[in-house]
């Protein structure tokens, strides 16, 4: 990557006074390495990500908006370009009365905001429905992006529209679900570049209150039993295998005894493979596969990005030798 010069430097800034320089990384990501951003900004408001990103533009400055930082692996040597950070966190409960004279659910939630903390808000406001997304980690526009889900709810099931800005026209335009082409882990915004604003999810009246307290309860009961949420990492570094036709799972159940539940889903769990391959607390450097859950990748104190990259290639290469699958990452590379 080109070194950006002072020239383009002072012109970010002239245009963004709130840009800074040199700023670590690691204070920002979940795996708690990564080098510095040369360019740095903080972003409050969805006009202030378009104008961060805008004046990269126009200098031909690399960009990148982030979010939480929870599934980010930056370079030690960081990023020679500007680090944008969505911090719009607006939360809106919406009860607007339709044609037939009901109330419909609704929560406008900006890109910004804590996933976990919009599933508390909506269950405080009496809705149903995102229970589910207490267990999401970072923030709804990485949610919208890589339509995350877990413990049987995802992001597709309960978006209405997303308000975005489509980069290839600089129109700011109003997706619905279908538009959004939500699929496992992927979205239209992962093939197509649009700057994420906000997205109205449609949810239901709750009637038992208590039982969407306890579900999400259970849920966090659930991550503490199985994830290393004590120690530093990035979630889930890889999808789960999604097997296309019955030739890839009979190849794999010559290996292994497949769990019914995994067949009748057409989805194997990356932990799992990873525990059947023998890889549990696999370590590279200070990074190891956590043996609490093997999709989690854990930074035992002084990790660096080279030795997680490392591991992730290690665990890859092994899984594919082995078992015959190609795993795919969910961690999202910046600035290698």
């Amino acid at each position: 990557m080109n070194v950006l010069t002072q020239e383009q430097i002072a012109a970010y800034k002239a245009a963004v006074p709130s840009a800074t320089e040199n700023e670590p990384m690691a204070k920002h990501t979940s795996f708690r390495v990564g080098g510095p951003a040369r360019l740095y900004v903080v972003a409050p408001s969805s006009d202030a990500i378009a104008q961060a990103v805008q004046a990269a533009i126009n200098l031909s400055i690399p960009w990148y908006v982030y979010g939480g930082g929870s599934n980010l692996l930056v370079s030690d040597d960081g990023f020679e370009g500007v680090m944008i950070q969505a911090a719009n966190r607006e939360i809106r409960i919406m009860n607007p009365a339709n044609s037939a004279g009901r109330y419909e659910s609704r929560i406008m939630a900006e890109a910004g905001a804590i996933t976990a903390l919009v599933a508390r808000k909506t269950v405080e406001a009496g809705l149903k429905g995102f229970e589910w997304a207490i267990g999401v980690p970072g923030t709804i526009g990485g949610a919208l992006y890589g339509d995350a889900g877990c413990y049987g709810g995802e992001m597709k099931d309960v978006v209405e529209t997303v308000d975005a800005f489509r980069l290839r026209d600089k129109q700011r335009v109003t997706l619905t679900n279908e538009q959004c082409l939500f699929g496992y882990r992927t979205s239209l915004f992962k093939h197509e570049p649009h700057l994420i604003f906000s997205c109205i999810l449609q949810l239901e009246a709750c009637i038992d209150q208590a039982a969407s307290k306890t579900r999400m309860e259970e849920i966090m009961a659930t991550r503490k039993e199985k994830q290393p949420l004590a120690s530093s990492s990035a979630g889930c570094v890889f999808k789960n295998f999604e097997f296309s036709d019955e030739k890839e799972l009979e190849i794999l159940k010559r290996e292994l005894e497949v769990p019914q539940g995994m067949i009748d889903k057409r989805q194997i769990s990356s932990g799992w493979l990873i525990e059947q391959a023998g890889l549990m607390g696999k370590n590279v450097g200070d990074v190891e596969v956590s043996a609490k859950h093997g999709n989690f990748f854990i930074n035992k104190g002084k990790a660096r990005a080279q030795d997680i990259l490392a591991l992730i290639s290690l665990v890859k290469m092994k899984i594919r030798d082995d078992l015959g699958i190609e795993l795919q990452e969910e961690v999202q590379y910046v600035g290698f």
